[in-house]
């Protein structure tokens, strides 16, 4: 064992001390902060010195994104028109006397935007199968693909989406409980409810190519594609973006329309830039941007709803799916009697 002198001793000693010395020179003004911001607001920040420490300059992160630096102790401004919604940890890290000192502070980023009631018109009405529990819709290459839940009787199915005539189908094993679906490049994603698993199937022999487990601890609700990214529901104000090559999910946004965050989000369809959102339970649908997570526009379906024959309280809104050659809607529902084709205005 090595032995130290008593003068070696102290000076390690002060040296650790030096190191550890933990009170706080410095935080964030609170005073200065609002209760929450939106996307037309620059963000202020001000460092109170408590001891008239000298400040080399202050670097400032929202999460784990670095997002500008300070000299001295001067006031920091930041834009937030290009930030997502939802709440945030602001973290300034003050450098001083060659240290460092970390203060953090929560903040809330809403929607500053008023989202408009849209108008549409009813183009036509088809028989939907009122065994389907809808729970994705979504038409590729001028066919109607669908996905059903419930345990022992979830199925994925292409038809004809005038005449009710099946393609092809395949069950689920009766452990899953089916949920949304998608389809990139021919290949049909589609998720289970609360297994954490979900299969990639070929949209033209539905042969089951994978399984893949989810990567995060959510539940699967709905899905669709921007012909690059998957995005998917967990029926919170989250929508996910998964890597379709790796099934992993790369990025996020939180749901606010207004103030309000969203939540219960569940059918997904993905429509010229925006994200169309069923809302579980409410014959609302909500177009969202897709960078920030705003709500743009509502969808009322209260008097398509009124035109099914219902035997059920399950049989709720849920099926949304897009023609991009005819700019149509398919709109539809667990159980419903009926799909119906709608314009919506501006599309």
């Amino acid at each position: 064992m090595k032995k130290y002198n008593i003068l070696t001793l102290i000076l390690l000693a002060t040296l650790i001390f030096s190191c550890t010395d933990t009170k706080n020179y410095f935080s964030i003004n609170p005073k200065k902060l609002k209760s929450n911001y939106n996307l037309n607001d620059v963000l202020s920040v001000e460092i109170v010195n408590l001891e008239n420490k000298q400040i080399d300059s202050v670097s400032y992160k929202l999460n784990d994104k670095k997002i500008g630096t300070s000299r001295g102790s001067k006031t920091f401004l930041y834009s937030l028109k290009f930030e997502k919604l939802g709440t945030k940890n602001l973290i300034a890290s003050v450098y001083y006397e060659g240290k460092t000192q970390v203060d953090s502070a929560s903040i809330e980023i809403v929607s500053g935007f008023e989202p408009k009631l849209l108008t549409y018109t009813l183009v036509n009405t088809y028989p939907h199968d009122t065994n389907s529990f809808t729970e994705g819709l979504e038409m590729y290459k001028d066919t109607m693909y669908e996905s059903t839940g419930l345990n022992e009787k979830s199925f994925l199915k292409k038809y004809d989406y005038k005449t009710g005539k099946i393609y092809k189908q395949v069950n689920l094993d009766s452990i899953y409980f089916g949920e949304g679906i998608t389809i990139l490049k021919d290949k049909i994603y589609m998720l289970t409810w609360q297994n954490q698993i979900g299969f990639i199937y070929n949209s033209n022999s539905f042969a089951r190519e994978k399984t893949f487990n989810f990567d995060k601890k959510i539940e699967g609700w709905g899905m669709t594609n921007d012909g690059t990214s998957i995005y998917q529901t967990d029926g919170t104000e989250k929508i996910w973006k998964m890597d379709p090559a790796t099934q992993k999910m790369i990025d996020y946004i939180n749901v606010y329309s207004g103030s309000t965050k969203i939540d219960s989000l569940n059918e997904l369809s993905y429509i010229e830039g925006k994200l169309f959102a069923n809302i579980w339970q409410k014959n609302a649908v909500a177009v969202i941007n897709p960078q920030t997570g705003a709500v743009e526009g509502i969808l009322n379906f209260a008097d398509l709803d009124k035109k099914v024959t219902k035997l059920q309280n399950k049989d709720v809104l849920n099926g949304i799916a897009y023609n991009p050659k005819t700019k149509t809607i398919f709109i539809t529902g667990k159980n419903w009697d009926k799909l119906f084709e709608i314009k919506v205005s501006g599309l």
